[in-house]
């Protein structure tokens, strides 16, 4: 399922990143790769935040709707 409808507080792990090639690798250094733990915090509007790592990212529907999870 899409990360935009992950449920809150609960950690999810990243199983494929539907995006092209400069997007994956922006999104690798950003902390977010295949198997990657990611919380998402809060959702509203199809925006997303979410805990990677020790740090906090806002990630906009569409970039979230990219990102799929398990």
């Amino acid at each position: 399922m899409p990360l935009v409808v992950a449920p809150v507080g609960k950690d999810v792990r990243v199983v494929k990143i539907l995006a092209d090639k400069k997007t994956k690798k922006h999104l690798e250094n950003l902390g977010i790769t295949i198997d990657s733990v990611i919380r998402v915090i809060s959702a509203s509007g199809g925006s997303v935040i979410c805990v990677v790592k020790d740090g906090r990212l806002a990630l906009d529907k569409e970039m979230a709707t990219k990102i799929l999870i398990a």
